[in-house]
């Protein structure tokens, strides 16, 4: 048997697992597609929001397929974690987080590491709100790509779409419901706690 584990098999051109083995001489056909990876880098930034409802994280990612920003909603900078609401409801708007919390394409925007993000795209978990929306057309992003567009019949959302729609930006439903990453990534972390444990 070779060190591979497939005996004399030879794997197919399509370098798929024969006998549950995976040829190492052979590509791997399981890898992460472009849309899958930058999605999966916008949920594994969304995993750094201290929201007790909502973590919603962003991926701004140029034509050349590098990534020039990230970002996740979260309270602004200088206003600490533990001195602003966290509430989704309270008898005081001014004790519930909306009016203080920056979302997740803001941030990404503003934590941007290149001059500008004209003609950018951006991934994220959630489809824009209309204020979002505002800060992705003035900036020169030109794509949107989301996972769920679960606030599609509230106004911030419909006027979002009209003010995209108007300007010419592309928004794109992702069909995959969980990133093949986040899934790979989960699997892979607890492979390792497994293999950290003492005997």
């Amino acid at each position: 048997m070779t060190s591979n584990g497939m005996g004399n098999q030879k794997c197919d051109i399509q370098g798929k697992t024969v006998n549950n083995y995976r040829d190492i001489n052979c590509k791997r056909t399981d890898y992460l597609e472009w849309q899958e990876y930058f999605m999966s880098v916008a949920f594994l930034a969304a995993k750094r929001s201290k929201d007790p409802c909502s973590q919603v994280g962003a991926c701004i990612v140029n034509k050349d397929l590098k990534i020039v920003g990230t970002g996740y909603n979260g309270m602004p900078t200088g206003c600490h974690d533990d001195l602003f609401p966290w509430a989704k409801e309270c008898d005081s708007r001014l004790e519930t987080k909306y009016l203080y919390v920056c979302h997740a394409e803001m941030n990404a925007i503003l934590n941007k590491n290149s001059a500008d993000v004209r003609g950018c795209t951006i991934y994220v978990g959630l489809f824009p709100c209309n204020e979002c929306a505002k800060i992705i057309i003035q900036s020169g992003i030109t794509e949107v790509i989301y996972l769920s567009d679960k606030h599609a019949k509230k106004m911030e959302t419909i006027a979002a779409k009209k003010m995209f729609d108007a300007a010419g930006i592309a928004y794109t439903y992702m069909s995959s419901r969980t990133p093949a990453g986040i899934s790979v990534w989960t699997s892979r972390v607890q492979s390792w706690t497994r293999e950290l444990k003492p005997a």
